[in-house]
């Protein structure tokens, strides 16, 4: 049958609710759960800190202006890596019985460069060797932090590394502002963005791992992310092109995976029925020519987008709703 997982954030601002985010997609999302992020706790549990927190061999501390890569690192930037050891003891323990597949969530190397800056100023982004640079630490600490999740959980059969890319779409576009604000960042060649994501990608899969790509933006250059080796896309059914339809039904075929976001990911003025995002589903494999049959196995499901704007009720309420299309798939 198919699977459900969620795509990271959920709402919550304590320990206590980090615990029980746990619980909860332990509990709901059995085939596939995955470690939750809380970014209501503040920056260095936010996307890019986090990221930091898990990145290799290079330090950073927080600005004024966001995240800078500095030649140690600042309080703010140990209180992030102390917070992502916490949050794993807290899984670690709550989830030493299980035993399956299980998803980590990472910032991409776009997304960093996009948000992190340079020891004296303006984004990675600006700079060849240092989005080089931080691509290559962070691919190396993919690696180091799988092994730390290995020796956590060893009733884990199947590891997926998902690679969050919300800000790949802007970068490959010129759309990244500069530092004053009153330009853009020149875009980044293809080639360039496809062999960072390929470290990464690599990185993953040499631990033994799945590398799954996530963004719920519009205008992801899909067909080069399916290019990089990854074995599941992962995307905001909403936000998909006609052209990244194509692409997405040629990863299912290939006997990869396609996460499909179909359940909002904030609540709505009229709650969905199960019923009606299955047969949107449905709908969207027999347009592709699939038969859910031969596919189901390799579709996901999940809400669009991270849960972390949404009320705790309907963050709880999106879970279970995404593990009952997939059995009703």
């Amino acid at each position: 049958m198919s699977t459900a997982t969620g795509i990271g954030s959920v709402p919550g601002t304590t320990d206590d609710d980090f615990a029980e985010a746990t619980r909860l997609v332990l509990g709901e999302l059995p085939d596939l759960p995955h470690v939750p992020e809380l970014p209501g706790r503040g920056v260095g549990a936010q996307m890019t800190g986090r990221g930091l927190a898990v990145v290799a061999g290079l330090a950073a501390d927080l600005q004024p202006a966001g995240w800078r890569l500095t030649d140690a690192s600042g309080a703010d930037h140990r209180r992030a890596r102390s917070l992502l050891a916490q949050d794993l003891d807290t899984v670690e323990e709550l989830a030493q019985d299980y035993v399956g597949a299980f998803k980590t969530q990472v910032a991409g190397p776009w997304t960093l460069a996009a948000t992190v800056e340079k020891p004296r100023g303006d984004k990675v982004l600006s700079d060849h060797g240092a989005r080089r640079e931080l691509a290559q630490a962070l691919a190396e600490g993919i690696g180091e932090h799988l092994a730390d999740l290995r020796r956590r959980l060893r009733g884990v059969e199947r590891w997926v590394v998902q690679v969050d890319e919300p800000a790949l779409a802007a970068v490959v576009n010129a759309q990244v502002p500069t530092a004053s604000g009153f330009g853009r960042h020149r875009k980044v060649d293809l080639p360039e963005a496809s062999a960072h994501l390929e470290w990464v990608v690599s990185a993953i899969t040499a631990a033994g791992a799945e590398a799954w790509v996530h963004s719920c933006a519009p205008q992801v250059p899909w067909s080069l992310v399916a290019g990089t080796g990854v074995s599941g896309l992962s995307a905001d059914l909403d936000m998909l092109g006609a052209g990244d339809l194509d692409t997405f039904a040629e990863v299912l075929e290939s006997g990869r995976t396609a996460v499909l976001g179909v359940v909002p990911s904030t609540e709505p003025s009229a709650d969905p029925s199960d019923a009606r995002i299955t047969e949107r589903v449905q709908r969207w494999l027999d347009m592709l020519g699939l038969d859910p049959e031969v596919v189901r196995e390799r579709l996901v499901v999940s809400p669009t987008c991270g849960l972390a704007g949404a009320t705790p009720a309907w963050a709880a309420r999106a879970v279970r709703l995404s593990a009952t299309v997939a059995r009703n798939l």
